[in-house]
């Protein structure tokens, strides 16, 4: 079994994402890196809050991603998604298309439902879909539980939800960022890199 590890930097991009825009759907790809069965998201690129369905900004937005994680020497390895509405928890046909799409390039892929309800609690903030035989994508099934101690899902740190809440309330970081639809906005917004949201280390 495959196992995921969701970094600081990559968790936190995807808090201040859903934060920034918590009433539109945001969505972006995961970037990482595979050694033996162990998969790291190290990284993700936001790409759109103004989206509906596979528009040809989506298709400029997830190309641009690939070419950047080709040059810090990363692949796309999942998509992530936020809905409108706290409650909805569903990866929408779009989203399964982006996922395959990544998944044709990375046999591993996973794509992460943003869980609007946990966003300002204590757990992991993400429900984790992968692909079955059928080829459509549902909710991870195994035990344990993902983001529990022994899943094949986990958090780089077990304090990272607690810290992005903080990061939001206390310091404004989701103002700073910004994805692909911002920067065709105000082309000064870094969205592939986003450092400036990040704390320094």
């Amino acid at each position: 079994m495959t196992s995921y590890t969701v970094a600081e930097p990559a968790y936190l991009k995807i808090f201040f994402h859903a934060a920034k825009h918590p009433h539109k759907p945001v969505n972006g790809v995961l970037l990482g890196t595979k050694s033996g069965s162990a998969v790291i998201i190290e990284d993700v690129v936001p790409l759109l809050h103004h989206w509906t369905s596979l528009s040809p900004m989506m298709e400029i937005g997830l190309d641009l991603a690939a070419q950047y994680a080709e040059s810090v020497d990363m692949k796309l390895v999942g998509y992530y998604q936020a809905s409108d509405r706290l409650d909805d928890t569903s990866l929408v046909p779009v989203g399964e298309k982006v996922a395959g799409k990544i998944r044709a390039g990375f046999s591993d892929a996973v794509a992460f439902v943003i869980d609007g309800e946990k966003l300002g609690t204590d757990e992991a903030a993400l429900i984790p879909y992968v692909p079955k035989p059928s080829s459509s994508w549902r909710p991870y099934a195994g035990e344990p539980a993902p983001f529990s101690s022994n899943s094949a899902f986990k958090l780089a740190s077990s304090d990272l939800p607690r810290r992005a809440i903080i990061l939001v309330r206390d310091e404004h970081r989701h103002q700073k960022f910004g994805d692909f639809d911002d920067h065709l906005e105000d082309v000064s917004i870094d969205w592939l890199r986003n450092k400036a949201c990040l704390p320094t280390p």
